[in-house]
């Protein structure tokens, strides 16, 4: 089981967001990899703070992780988080380092880099949106999409770059607080990859790539909301010479359905039925995501009763089980008579058995409100 996000960094789940970089800033030095050379342990724990600070530090990333926790970045590589290299690391939250290892956020000979240090450029990332019925979202779904990628072109090559002698960075030493560090920041020349274009085919672009149409296959988990953000690890676009690829991420966007209404993990569903259903009692089928579904309504059933059919909502995204449908009685009032049936409720009109009596049982407006958010 992944560690909470709170306890890595050491503060409160109330913590505001200067309590939080604080926090990441005090472990990140603590855990730098200029101080821990070799250190294996140290590299986890200056990965494992920076994954946490990247979804506390994010307000929506943050709300989500509150409510649903690591289950909010889970399936087909995560929301948010997770999977952080290095590289990551020091070119989004280069500004937590800066007072502390010389302005650049680098590093040097920090093992487990790749290539003795060597960084490794990334290519970047594409974006979609996947659109989802309420049956796909309640469900889980796998979407295949065709995404236009670069990749490398055949026949393409490259050769090491002079200026950095293919590291893909130039170092330098800076005075720290910590002392005389040596510090590594890209290189220029070659924008971090460590090899310039040597030979390229006629279809290949400035970099060596090309474009190229691929069918890329999305697990989407059950219990997705909209507007978040799914990554596909290494679909986006190729990086020049021996790069790694960039993401590909995937907002998601839910439709709207015609009958059932979602709030959470459950859902509602607004039945409507004549007085007489109501006084003499029915059998309605309605919609459920899994299909129709019958319900029974007992004589005597009223208005504003609210039916809960447990299990038949949406799949929780953390896995607990499923929400429920919520089926919300509507007795219609018809607005027109014949004489027949006006002189019907004219003669009830005084009978007692048509006097308004609610039980204790009988909820208020305001107690089943509170019943449906409890």
């Amino acid at each position: 089981m992944k560690e909470d996000y709170y306890d890595i960094l050491g503060v409160a789940k109330g913590a505001s967001t200067a309590e939080i970089k604080k926090a990441y800033r005090k472990k990140a030095i603590q855990y730098h990899p200029d101080k821990n050379p070799g250190d294996p342990k140290a590299e986890e724990m200056f990965k494992k703070a920076a994954e946490a600070y990247e979804v506390l530090s994010d307000a929506d990333k943050k709300a989500r992780y509150d409510q649903f926790g690591h289950a909010a970045f889970e399936g087909g590589g995560g929301f948010g988080g997770g999977g952080m290299n290095m590289d990551d690391i020091f070119s989004q939250f280069g500004d937590i380092f800066g007072g502390a290892f010389g302005g650049s956020g680098g590093f040097s000979g920090f093992g487990g880099f790749g290539g003795g240090g060597q960084r490794r450029a990334k290519g970047s990332n594409l974006r979609i949106r996947v659109k989802l019925s309420l049956e796909d979202v309640a469900n889980g779904v796998e979407k295949k999409v065709k995404v236009r990628r670069k990749i490398q072109a055949d026949g393409v090559t490259y050769k090491t770059c002079g200026t950095c002698g293919g590291r893909g960075q130039v170092t330098k030493i800076a005075n720290t607080i910590l002392g005389r560090m040596q510090t590594a920041a890209t290189c220029n020349a070659c924008g971090g990859s460590g090899q310039l274009l040597d030979k390229k085919p006629a279809d290949a672009d400035a970099q060596g790539l090309r474009v190229q149409e691929e069918t890329v296959s999305i697990k989407i988990p059950a219990g997705v909301e909209e507007g978040m953000q799914l990554k596909v690890g290494g679909k986006g676009n190729d990086a020049p010479g021996n790069g790694v690829p960039g993401d590909l991420l995937v907002a998601i966007e839910t439709e709207d359905h015609a009958t059932l209404k979602r709030e959470g993990d459950n859902l509602h569903y607004d039945l409507y039925i004549s007085i007489s259903e109501a006084v003499l009692g029915s059998s309605k089928e309605i919609d459920a995501v899994g299909g129709k579904v019958r319900i029974k309504l007992e004589p005597g059933i009223q208005s504003g009763k609210i039916l809960r059919l447990r299990g038949k909502g949406i799949s929780s995204l953390n896995g607990y089980g499923s929400g429920d449908l919520l089926v919300h009685v509507n007795v219609w009032t018809p607005k027109e008579l014949n004489k027949e049936q006006k002189e019907f409720f004219e003669r009830m009109r005084d009978n007692d058995n048509f006097e308004p009596k609610p039980e204790k049982s009988d909820k208020s407006f305001f107690e089943k409100v509170k019943d449906m958010f409890s």
